[in-house]
């Protein structure tokens, strides 16, 4: 037998006659007056308790169903004490709940119910602790400002959260500011787990990638004992804090140009105990006082990073080189993908986890530009859209010329890894390549 799930409190209910009762309900529920969220109930003086929504009941429906809707019954006013969800209520999805509760909410204040206002409502939100951000495109239309804030509440509470904020577009002001605005609620920040990394910022000033996780998990799996990263684009620490938590890190410098981001990235080196290996350095990379210190370099901005490939390439470590996981944004709109052959030029592949060749596998070219060597296979199959390796290889060429420009001598390159991080847009994907850069006398 189903369990019946009771609320610890008391609604308000009409109770009549067992022999009524079906008129009784089909009457409220057509005039909009029986509480659906509740299942009626037979007491055990034989009578039917009828819960209904106590701010339209008046007394002419009280005399109506006396006199008019089941004449010769008798009705009175009750509290309902624990009622029993419906059906309805308890398997109802978050997203019904809350169509049904705002429902209910515009019938109090007297609005009906318009079939377009099903698509301003949100289907998706996204929860950090006991706050939600809802998406740019819902609660647009003007009948919901004579809600008030009552409508905060009612999604709050339906939801399960304490606070509201709703998300805006970025903003074009070269750092990506969110515009998101707190709704209900006194506070804007939040924290976040995610892998076992605490996160805290501030939501209406910085932005979380949720959808970089895969590429996040796959930092966490490098091998970087004893290695110095610099990150280049650190943000509240999406990849600096995998490299020193999860990666192993010896130190790890990480650049931020937004202020609030900057907090937020202080805090979390705090919160995660990294601090005194991480050195934050704020303001703009490009004017990054840093050279010949790197292993390894994280250029994680898209759409594109290439304005700190040069930098990049400066704080490399100039006798022995590193790698760079540069990131970019790719339009691709063919649906054909090309298959990889085993004696491909470059090293492509589609992991998840980081995989470096066997020394004994590789096949330095003496020409200085790339080397050779086998194709890694995974879930995603050893496929290439052909749009994916142009870009890998003319970006291996532009980091090539920049590191002979740089350092002065000649270099050799080699591509480590590709790896679709996630779709950015339709026809766009968000790429990361690991690219191996050494002086050529190595």
């Amino acid at each position: 037998m189903e369990e019946e799930e009771k609320v610890d409190n008391t609604v308000t209910a009409l109770v009549t006659e067992s022999l009524f009762s079906e008129l009784y309900r089909k009457y409220l529920e057509r005039k909009g007056i029986l509480a659906n969220s509740y299942r009626m109930q037979k007491q055990a003086d034989g009578t039917v308790t009828l819960p209904v929504l106590e701010e339209k009941l008046t007394e002419s429906i009280l005399q109506e169903l006396m006199a008019s809707v089941a004449p010769g019954s008798t009705c009175a006013v009750t509290q309902m004490k624990n009622p029993v969800l419906s059906k309805r209520a308890r398997v109802q999805s978050p997203a019904q709940k809350l169509r049904y509760e705002l429902h209910c909410l515009m019938e109090r204040y007297g609005i009906s119910w318009q079939r377009e206002l099903d698509r301003d409502l949100p289907h998706t939100w996204q929860r950090h602790g006991d706050l939600i951000v809802l998406n740019e495109d819902c609660f647009s239309a003007p009948v919901w400002k004579a809600l008030g804030t009552e409508l905060w509440d009612t999604v709050a509470s339906t939801l399960g959260v304490q606070r509201v904020a709703k998300q805006g577009r970025v903003s074009a002001d070269g750092l990506r500011s969110p515009t998101v605005t707190l709704l209900l609620g006194n506070s804007s920040w939040v924290e976040h787990v995610d892998n076992g990394i605490r996160y805290t910022f501030d939501v209406t000033k910085c932005m979380f990638s949720s959808g970089n996780i895969r590429e996040k998990l796959r930092v966490a799996g490098l091998f970087c004992r004893d290695e110095v990263v610099v990150d280049l684009y650190a943000g509240i620490g999406y990849f600096t804090l995998p490299y020193l938590v999860h990666a192993g890190a010896a130190f790890v410098h990480a650049c931020e140009w937004n202020p609030h981001a900057v907090t937020a990235l202080r805090k979390n080196l705090q919160l995660n105990g990294v601090s005194e290996r991480c050195q934050v350095h704020e303001g703009d990379n490009r004017q990054l006082a840093l050279c010949d210190v790197a292993d390894r370099v994280n250029l994680g901005l898209i759409p594109s990073s290439e304005e700190g490939w040069p930098v990049a390439c400066q704080v490399l470590k100039q006798e022995k080189g590193g790698v760079l996981h540069i990131h970019q944004n790719v339009e691709s709109f063919q649906e054909k993908v090309v298959p990889c052959p085993n004696n491909h030029q470059q090293h492509l592949c589609m992991g998840n986890m980081y995989q470096e060749h066997n020394s004994a596998n590789q096949q330095d070219q003496k020409s200085g530009t790339s080397a050779s060597g086998d194709l890694e296979n995974d879930r995603w199959g050893t496929v290439m859209k052909p749009e994916w390796q142009t870009w890998a290889e003319s970006t291996e060429v532009k980091i090539g010329i920049l590191l002979q420009d740089i350092h002065r001598k000649p270099w050799k390159t080699k591509i480590l890894h590709i790896e679709r991080v996630k779709s950015y847009a339709p026809h766009v994907d968000h790429m990361v390549m690991d690219l191996e850069c050494r002086p050529l006398n190595l």
